[in-house]
């Protein structure tokens, strides 16, 4: 777990910013010709303009359809499939209804106060002209680990991401940003693992130790260096902002006279989780039952 972590941010140690950004854009050309992802590109817009009246909650639902669903769940109840024909979006009723110029017809309703957006509306047709495929909520579908692209320029390349990454630089006509010095990699290193900038006493070993190299990564002291910030209690400390910010955790009640409260014990839980690689089904069944386990700790309760 540790080495994954160290993998990835060390990644974005090396490459700038500014390139990452650049690589990751698409071109209008490769959007028009990407196949489209139910999850990432339509359900969204599924769910902001059609399913309060046509999904789960049979409370709010017209006309007995779900379109959050493909098949239809019973008789009296019909799936997208009745209003959906995969490959065709010409025979779909549900195109011709969020395109149709009559009001009374047109979806969504105007009292509805919800309306889809041309680029919206395309990306619906050329989903249902791509199959129309329906896919579980990303929580439940298993992880699959994709084919590592074949770049230009191999050499550059020294583990699965860099090759991802690269791939799509080569595909915008971008090159690699020449290596940082050794004082800027430590520092951005540092910032990205702990949230706090090396200290001079840090910056001085590591450059005594570093031997020019041709990569960061082919050198014992980077690695070290990623070693030492992911052993540091700060790793936890900032890493753990972002499940707190979640959870609304405050030391305060932040309102009139903002008195304390006396729950750090949890603030300290979850940075201890995070600096110990707790696994993830464990941390938040301690966090969701922590009392009803069989003999629970002081930490689990």
């Amino acid at each position: 777990m540790a080495a994954i972590r160290g993998n990835l941010l060390l990644h974005a140690a090396i490459v700038p910013l500014s390139m990452a950004v650049a690589a990751l854009s698409f071109s209008e050309e490769a959007q028009a010709a990407e196949k489209l992802d139910y999850t990432r590109d339509v359900r969204p817009i599924l769910a902001a303009n059609c399913f309060h009246c046509h999904g789960f909650d049979p409370a709010h639902r017209e006309a007995d359809l779900r379109l959050d669903v493909l098949k239809s769940p019973s008789d009296d109840v019909h799936g997208a499939e009745t209003v959906i024909t995969p490959h065709k979006p010409a025979d779909s009723e549900l195109v011709r209804r969020i395109t149709s110029a009559d009001a009374e017809e047109r979806m969504p309703p105007a009292d509805s106060g919800k309306s889809l957006k041309p680029d919206e509306i395309e990306t619906l047709r050329r989903w249902i002209d791509q199959g129309a495929e329906y896919q579980q909520h990303w929580a439940f579908v298993a992880p699959t680990r994709p084919a590592v692209p074949s770049v230009k320029d191999a050499g550059w390349v020294r583990n699965p991401i860099d090759a991802f990454v690269l791939s799509r630089m080569e595909h915008e006509g971008l090159k690699p940003a020449p290596q940082a010095a050794p004082n800027t990699l430590l520092r951005r290193l540092s910032l990205d693992l702990i949230g706090l900038p090396p200290t001079v006493e840090e910056l001085a070993e590591y450059e005594h130790e570093l031997k020019p190299p041709a990569r960061p990564g082919d050198n014992a002291a980077y690695q070290r260096a990623i070693d030492r910030l992911l052993a540091s209690p700060r790793f936890g400390e900032k890493w753990a902002r972002w499940w707190l910010d979640a959870a609304r955790y405050a030391d305060s009640d932040g309102f009139e006279k903002d008195k304390p409260r006396f729950v750090w014990m949890y603030r300290d839980y979850v940075i201890d989780a995070l600096n110990a690689d707790k696994p993830y089904d464990q941390f938040i069944i301690e966090q969701l039952a922590g009392d009803l386990l069989p003999s629970a700790t002081q930490e689990q309760q």
